[in-house]
């Protein structure tokens, strides 16, 4: 059997011949095996996706859905490639971290930690920054500005609350914003944490 070429040994096992598959498996399992250890990087992962990849090439072949082209090994390849793609993305989509792992600890992450001292400190300061800020602009800019972020008021309710078009209210605020960056960058004044 061993001199027998791919598709004679995959015709052999779907008559029934088990002894055709492992020939095929033999002939094929390193180079295969190779190519899936070097996607994954893991001896473990690489094993479970090599075993299920010769899982789908029996079913296929049992299911007479083999089409005889001379190319076993770019097939089982092909099955190979789309069973660590999907392996990637149910990784990417669980987007989990073993907490075996003793040099990561998922729960250390900024965003789940309480403020700090030094986080309030710089918070407070830009806060009134911006509030010094604000108070430089002129007096339509800064109504327009307040109704917009402090009161979360549309565009709308701005207009019908200053009696002005929604074109004029979102000038002001265009001119607002584009006056508060020119007062913070002639003052060197930073608003956000570096």
């Amino acid at each position: 059997m061993c001199t027998m070429t791919d598709e004679k040994l995959v015709k052999l096992y779907s008559q029934g011949n088990n002894e055709a598959f492992d020939v095929l498996i033999e002939r094929h399992k390193d180079k295969l095996y190779a190519y899936i250890f070097h996607a994954v990087k893991d001896a473990d992962v690489a094993n479970d996706i090599f075993q299920e990849t010769f899982i789908k090439a029996i079913m296929t072949i049992n299911q007479g859905r083999y089409v005889e082209n001379g190319k076993f090994p770019a097939w089982i390849s092909r099955i190979a490639h789309n069973l660590i793609i999907d392996f990637f993305r149910q990784e990417k989509s669980e987007n989990l971290q073993s907490c075996d792992l003793e040099d990561v600890d998922i729960l250390n992450r900024k965003e789940l930690s309480e403020e700090t001292v030094e986080d309030s400190i710089v918070m407070h300061q830009i806060r009134a920054d911006i509030r010094r800020i604000i108070k430089a602009l002129p007096e339509s800019q800064q109504e327009v500005l307040l109704m917009r972020y402090y009161k979360n008021m549309s565009f709308k309710e701005i207009a019908d609350a200053t009696n002005v078009s929604i074109n004029t209210a979102l000038g002001r605020m265009r001119y607002a914003i584009l006056n508060m960056r020119k007062i913070a960058e002639e003052n060197n004044i930073m608003l956000t944490v570096i």
